[in-house]
C-alpha cells in the first residue's frame, strides 16, 4: 500500500509540475543590424505568461538601428501604424494615445537586451513589429495564440 501511494504521489508530484512549466513560456527573440529578427512565428496559449526577452544582437547604436519589439491588436494596419510610429521619437517610436499596441519593449541598441512579461491575449493571430522608422517592412512576423 505505501509503495501505491508513493507511486501517485510521484506522478501527481510529476503531473503538477508539468502543468505549472506551460502556466508560462519564455521566448528569446532577436533582432541585427540587417534589419531582421530570428524569429518571424510565435506560439502560444491563450492565457499563458510570455516572459519574451529581445535581444539586440548587432553593433550599431540605438538612434541608427534602434530595434524594439511591438505587439499590435488584431486588424491593426501596419503601415498606417508604422508611419504614425515614426513620428514618435521621443516615445520609443510608440505614438502616444494608440489602442494598437497589446505590448511592447523598449528600444535598444547594439548589445543590448531586455524583458518583458505579459498575458497572452485571446486565440487569434496577431502581428509583431520593430517600430523603428521603416523597418516594420522587414521585422515582422505573426504572435499566434493557441
Amino acid at each position: 500500500m505505501r509503495y501505491l501511494l508513493s507511486i501517485l504521489t510521484i506522478i501527481t508530484l510529476a503531473f503538477s509540475t508539468a502543468v505549472m512549466a506551460q502556466d508560462t513560456v519564455e521566448i528569446t527573440i532577436e533582432g541585427n543590424d540587417q534589419m531582421k529578427y530570428n524569429l518571424n512565428e510565435i506560439k502560444v496559449e491563450e492565457g499563458q505568461t510570455v516572459k519574451l526577452t529581445l535581444k539586440h544582437v548587432g553593433k550599431l547604436p540605438k538612434a541608427a538601428m534602434g530595434h524594439n519589439w511591438v505587439l499590435l491588436t488584431q486588424g491593426t494596419n501596419i503601415q498606417e501604424f508604422g508611419a504614425a510610429a515614426a513620428k514618435a521619437a521621443g516615445n520609443d517610436y510608440i505614438p502616444e494615445g494608440t489602442d494598437n499596441v497589446i505590448v511592447h519593449t523598449k528600444m535598444l541598441g547594439g548589445g543590448e537586451e531586455t524583458t518583458i512579461e505579459f498575458t497572452a491575449p485571446a486565440k487569434g493571430t496577431y502581428d509583431f513589429i520593430c517600430s523603428f522608422p521603416g523597418h516594420y517592412a522587414m521585422m515582422k512576423g505573426k504572435f499566434i495564440v493557441e
